[in-house]
């Protein structure tokens, strides 16, 4: 039916199946929401109809039913053919039949998802194509097909080696089921959520613009969770290139304090970081456990920035720099060390006279030989950071919002990982290195360079991202 404000008319959708196939998983995954219903190993596990929408441009343009699962299809096609005394009786009135049966009957559940397909304009039967092809499911399938409404088979858990695809479907073809979707609702795969709206979309005509809406929908959804997430880290990565800490000479014995305040300030910045791509991509934290190939643990990262460990692990080799911190991912520049205070304060006055035309950077000269030290993040740290924050984004992409497994990386991942381990860091970052009023790890971003430098070199530095993260979605 139309949609009350004249759009295109709103499709309702039943998700049926066996116990246990996943149909929760479909509808998580769909709506991208892992708080909807319960998912589970125990059968049975959903109990009655649960309802939710697909919004399109704010409005709510698919309805998805979950359903309890079809426990005994085998008993059920005995008793529909007991309730079919004349052959010639269409199939649908003998369903309408079952249904008007008292409630709380052996088939009571079956009776919950049979209504529900009824008042549907489209059932999708969900397979875990994992299991070999059965009596029930044949049953289950000989049911659906007599409720007079299309189905979409619809197999799940198909990036699984134990998957059965191709036996599924020479099933599924024998009893004249051709628009067969594969999509696994563990491993999120937008071109499969993409065949599976054109397969839908093969059987419902008049639906036609409702599933060409949500299928542009899905891809602008993408996209812009891809220049989130790329504005993020650039955001964090000029943030802790640009951040400096100054020591006055007369105060080094205060160095190491102030080591580990630039350490923790990054740590706590990185961890902002990692807490809004949580929150940008619907994931709460605390489900993750950790993982060897991606330590992620309530959310936070296992293994730290600073440790030498965590550079072998995304294979950086430490440079001089990360060595003058003493291993702790920091360098230290100590141009003045040799020379008096008084020495040095002179010098710094002539510098400032012959170098005042080169901004930022004869401040830096400035500052060194008046006699501060200058500590700051080593480049080997800044493409760690980068790393590990780029594999987070792309595996937040591809995860499934019913996935119960640890977050971890695949090869895809190690394809999309940070360019910049070995090539040299981007322009954007060294620029930053000169700008530490860019920063705002210590409270003094804005400084007195104009806001639009800095917010013109985190686009650039995002659209770069961008381009490593965001595989760009199939375009129908």
């Amino acid at each position: 039916m139309k949609n009350a404000a004249g759009g295109p008319p709103k499709l309702v959708v039943a998700v049926v199946g066996h116990t246990n196939t996943g149909k929760t998983s479909l509808v998580r995954t769909l709506t991208r929401d892992a708080r909807f219903g319960e998912v589970s190993n125990r059968p049975a596990t959903t109990r009655h109809v649960e309802g939710t929408v697909l919004l399109v441009d704010g409005a709510p343009l698919v309805e998805l039913y979950d359903t309890p699962g079809l426990e005994d299809p085998m008993g059920l096609l005995e008793h529909l053919e007991s309730l079919r005394g004349d052959r010639r009786c269409d199939w649908i009135d003998v369903i309408r039949e079952f249904l008007a049966e008292p409630a709380g009957g052996p088939f009571s559940q079956e009776a919950k998802a049979i209504r529900q397909v009824l008042a549907s304009d489209v059932a999708l039967y969900v397979v875990d194509a994992r299991d070999r092809v059965l009596g029930k499911h044949r049953d289950e399938l000989e049911i659906l097909g007599r409720c007079a409404r299309p189905v979409v088979p619809v197999l799940n858990f198909t990036a699984s080696d134990e998957a059965r695809t191709a036996e599924w479907r020479e099933h599924l073809a024998r009893i004249n089921m051709h628009a067969v979707a594969e999509f696994d609702t563990v491993v999120l795969d937008e071109t499969s959520e993409q065949r599976l709206f054109e397969k839908m979309r093969t059987l419902l005509d008049p639906f036609r613009p409702t599933l060409n809406a949500l299928i542009a929908e899905r891809q602008r959804q993408r996209d812009g969770l891809v220049q989130a997430a790329s504005e993020m880290l650039a955001d964090l990565l000029i943030d802790v290139a640009a951040c400096r800490l100054l020591v006055p000479e007369q105060q080094i014995d205060e160095r190491d304090e102030s080591l580990e305040r630039l350490k923790r300030l990054v740590r706590e910045r990185e961890q902002q970081c990692v807490n809004a791509l949580l929150d940008l991509f619907r994931f709460d934290g605390a489900e993750y456990a950790a993982d060897d190939a991606l330590p992620i643990s309530g959310g936070k990262w296992g293994s730290d920035l600073f440790s030498p460990a965590s550079l072998r692990e995304f294979g950086i080799r430490a440079g001089s720099g990360a060595a003058a911190g003493a291993a702790a991912g920091l360098a230290i520049d100590a141009l003045a060390g040799g020379l008096t205070l008084g020495a040095a304060a002179a010098l710094g006055a002539t510098l400032g006279a012959l170098w005042s035309s080169l901004g930022s950077h004869g401040r830096r000269l400035v500052d060194v030989f008046q006699g501060f030290t200058e500590l700051r993040v080593a480049d080997e740290t800044l493409r760690l950071l980068a790393a590990r924050q780029l594999d987070l984004a792309a595996a937040l992409l591809r995860r499934g919002h019913a996935s119960q497994d640890k977050l971890r990386l695949t090869g895809e991942a190690e394809a999309a990982r940070s360019p910049w381990i070995s090539a040299p860091l981007p322009d954007e970052i060294a620029e930053a290195r000169y700008h530490p009023e860019w920063s705002r790890l210590d409270g003094s971003a804005g400084g007195d360079a104009p806001v639009a430098d800095r917010t013109g070199a985190r686009d650039r530095l995002a659209r770069r991202i961008a381009h490593i993260v965001g595989v760009p979605s199939a375009r129908s």
